[in-house]
């Protein structure tokens, strides 16, 4: 088991600071009781208030999703600081924050999740049954953190979109950027289409460190690709390796 966790004692403040920096597990939390056993463990000891700092290209979904829980359910005010990326699975802990705040020089992402399946009809059938309520559960967390509607983090999700510091204030998926001398005042949300839009096609689980980089310069010059990949030996004895 590797721990992608630190917590860390403030000297200056006395208060307790934890550290993601890097992948959101590297392994599966499906099926694993010792990891997030371990960091619900060190969670418990911390006892008031809580400063996450956030750099990760995203991870494990269902280790994200624990994550979430734990730190919405701790009795301390958790503020959420991300000071380099928070893509992915990563900005789904970012919505944790009773207050999350973001570098003016760092990044959010936010994506479809993906994932790899094999088998027959039927099971490529299950595999998007899953994948639809996956994506269902993450706009969960960014509907209740920013308020926009379901039908608008869908299109964002499935658009694989970008966000400054300045775009995720504004959107409502931070509350203010670290530094600034005030907090800035939130721009009016855009007028939301009147037709729901489908998405084509679910992407579902799977975000590793190369398709984030490969993702990230092929917005800034058309020549890079894309790299997805994680294979997964089961869900249902054919998917396991969950991802977001």
């Amino acid at each position: 088991m590797k721990k992608f966790w630190n917590f860390i004692q403030n000297e200056d403040t006395s208060e307790t600071e934890l550290l993601f920096n890097g992948p959101i597990s590297e392994d599966t939390w499906w099926g694993d009781e010792v990891t997030p056993a371990l960091f619900r463990d060190e969670l418990a000891k911390v006892s008031g208030n809580l400063t996450v700092w956030l750099n990760s290209p995203g991870g494990d979904v269902f280790a994200a999703s624990q994550i979430y829980s734990m730190l919405k359910n701790h009795k301390g005010k958790v503020t959420v600081k991300i000071d380099g990326i928070a893509a992915s699975a990563a900005s789904v802990v970012a919505m944790a924050g009773d207050e999350t705040l973001i570098a003016p020089t760092a990044l959010m992402m936010i994506h479809d999740p993906s994932t790899c399946a094999m088998g027959n009809k039927a099971d490529m059938e299950k595999a998007i049954i899953l994948l639809d309520e996956v994506k269902e559960s993450i706009i969960n967390a960014y509907e209740t953190k920013s308020h926009l509607s379901r039908n608008k983090i869908a299109k964002l999700m499935s658009d694989e979109t970008w966000l400054n510091a300045k775009k995720a204030h504004e959107m409502g998926f931070v509350d203010g950027i670290l530094f600034a001398d005030k907090k800035m005042p939130v721009v009016p949300k855009e007028e939301e289409p009147d037709e729901e839009e489908k998405e084509d096609t679910l992407t579902a689980m799977t975000y590793s460190k190369s398709r984030n980089l490969s993702a990230f310069l092929s917005k800034v010059s058309a020549s890079a690709e894309s790299v997805t990949g994680t294979s997964i030996d089961q869900l249902e004895k054919r998917l396991a390796l969950l991802k977001y």
